[in-house]
């Protein structure tokens, strides 16, 4: 067999943007991921599914068993299968990764180390302070302030604080928030002032990064928890970058869209401040003819069987416009959309909505349609949707007189989510829903897994509101629009200021 590799990967200061490019290229793709007490569920979400999660969090001062995770990794590989450690900042900086790096070397396993952003510099970055800057400091140095560092002499392991005080420059202190009283004072026996300035930082990078300014006489008695990045030095006064006041600031909302939908309304709520977890519980798979039936009524619809395609979808218009080379194939026929979300999905086809019902539910295009007269035979309407989809627009269209061809486009299937990204979810402010299917598959796995969210259910339209009250979630709104907009709107509503 031949053996994985394993992937000693820095997954940056937290916030999941600052993860390299490389770094969410091979957590994709690993089978197994051994991460850290302070990995968040958004970047485990980057995870592919099925992968098998290891939480080895240490809590600070804890040594924890190294020997444990180095034997964890090397099995995993020799079984074949690829593995990243995912650690936090880099990988090399204060993470055991060296330690790691010659366990392998020493098994013969194959590894590759993906650098990381490390918190040392990220945080104070994030909160507008240089570690160097030209004119005040012309170097830094990045040491940690747990109890081995702090109590140890120099000549067993610990750092040589005094010496560090008169070298001069910016001093930056990770993992040191439980022991900032000692390292003030054998700082400032060492030559540095009482007056030099101090920024703690505390979850640098996050939505709900925080930070406390003072100085190292203050240091002992300012307030400040782990994880916390200690700044020391005339850099810690300054403050390069304009204080950040975004409406959903240090609030966490959770995505339960397919993994291609989610993206662009992610991307809108973290413009916002919000910190966003994307937990996909469902996923788009063919029908089960394996799209025999849609692929036919494609062709029929470019011989000019149907008067109407009615899309209640931008999943239908994906799939049906896929089968459709040539939009001139429409020739007569026109197309109605059940709102702006799936029309604008149409546009990505060349193809213009002939018909938008204001309101963006299948009753709002049933009082829309065009009535059919008494002459002639029925109005022929294909209409591409999902298994299992309602049938009140199908049977209300035939009330009408319609002759409708409903065709199975596309299933919704649950997804497997992993119980520890369930779990980190549970306490979001909020939980987004775009259909009944979401909501069903989101609250029979967090519920197996003990997770149930705690926050408001968010939901694009009344019937999947509906479905999320038949199972017992706290009722935060409806999207008045039935679009990603429209629950931006609506969570800003429930949750920004004021």
């Amino acid at each position: 067999m031949t053996t994985g590799t394993v992937y000693l990967v820095g997954a940056g200061p937290g916030a999941p943007g600052l993860l390299t490019l490389r770094g969410a290229e091979v957590l994709a793709s690993a089978d197994v991921v051994v991460h850290d007490r302070l990995t968040g569920p958004d970047l485990l979400s980057l995870a592919k599914e099925g992968a098998e999660l290891f939480d080895v969090g240490k809590d600070p001062d804890d040594r924890g068993d190294q020997d444990a995770i180095n034997k964890l990794l090397v099995t995993n590989a020799q079984k074949g299968l690829q593995v990243v450690r995912l650690k936090g900042g880099d990988p090399f900086v204060f993470g055991r990764g060296g330690e790691e790096a010659l366990a392998l070397l020493a098994a013969g396993v194959p590894f590759e180390v993906v650098p990381g952003v490390t918190s040392a510099i990220a945080a104070p970055a994030y909160a507008g302070v240089p570690v160097t800057h030209r004119g005040l400091v012309t170097s830094f140095t990045v040491v940690a302030g747990h109890s081995r560092s702090v109590d140890a002499d120099a000549g067993d392991g610990g750092t040589n604080w005094e010496a560090l005080a008169a070298a001069g420059g910016t001093i930056v202190v990770l993992m040191g928030a439980a022991h900032r009283a000692k390292i003030a004072d054998r700082l400032m026996r060492g030559g540095l002032p009482p007056t030099t300035p101090v920024l703690a930082v505390e979850r640098g990078t996050w939505p709900e990064q925080s930070q406390v300014r003072t100085t190292l006489a203050g240091m002992a008695e300012a307030e400040m928890a782990a994880p916390v990045t200690i700044v020391i030095g005339e850099v810690a006064a300054l403050g390069l970058v304009p204080a950040r006041d975004l409406p959903l600031s240090g609030r966490t909302v959770v995505l339960t869209r397919a993994v291609h939908q989610a993206a662009s309304l992610s991307g809108r709520l973290r413009q916002l401040g919000a910190r966003v977890l994307e937990v996909p519980v469902i996923e788009i798979v063919p029908p089960a003819d394996g799209g025999d039936a849609l692929a036919a009524a494609a062709g029929r619809l470019g011989q000019g069987a149907y008067d109407w395609v009615v899309l209640t979808s931008a999943n239908a218009v994906g799939k049906l416009f896929d089968l459709v080379p040539d939009t001139r194939a429409l020739r007569s026929t026109s197309v109605a959309a059940v709102g702006p979300a799936t029309a604008e999905s149409l546009l990505r086809y060349r193809v213009v909505a002939d018909l938008v019902p204001a309101q963006a539910t299948a009753e709002g295009l049933l009082a829309e349609l065009p009535q059919p007269g008494p002459a002639g035979g029925p109005p022929r309407a294909l209409l591409p949707q999902a298994a299992g989809a309602r049938e009140e627009l199908q049977r209300g269209m035939e009330r009408l007189g319609w002759a409708v061809d409903a065709v199975e486009a596309y299933r919704t299937v649950p997804r497997p989510v992993s119980a520890a990204l369930l779990r980190g979810a549970a306490s979001a402010d909020a939980i987004c829903f775009a259909s009944p299917s979401a909501v069903d598959s989101y609250l029979d796995q967090a519920e197996a897994a003990g997770a149930k969210p705690r926050g408001l259910a968010v939901c694009i339209g009344p019937v999947t509101a509906a479905a999320a009250r038949r199972r017992g979630l706290r009722a935060g709104g409806q999207a008045s629009e039935h679009t990603a907009d429209g629950l931006v709107s609506t969570v800003l509503a429930l949750l920004g200021p004021g």
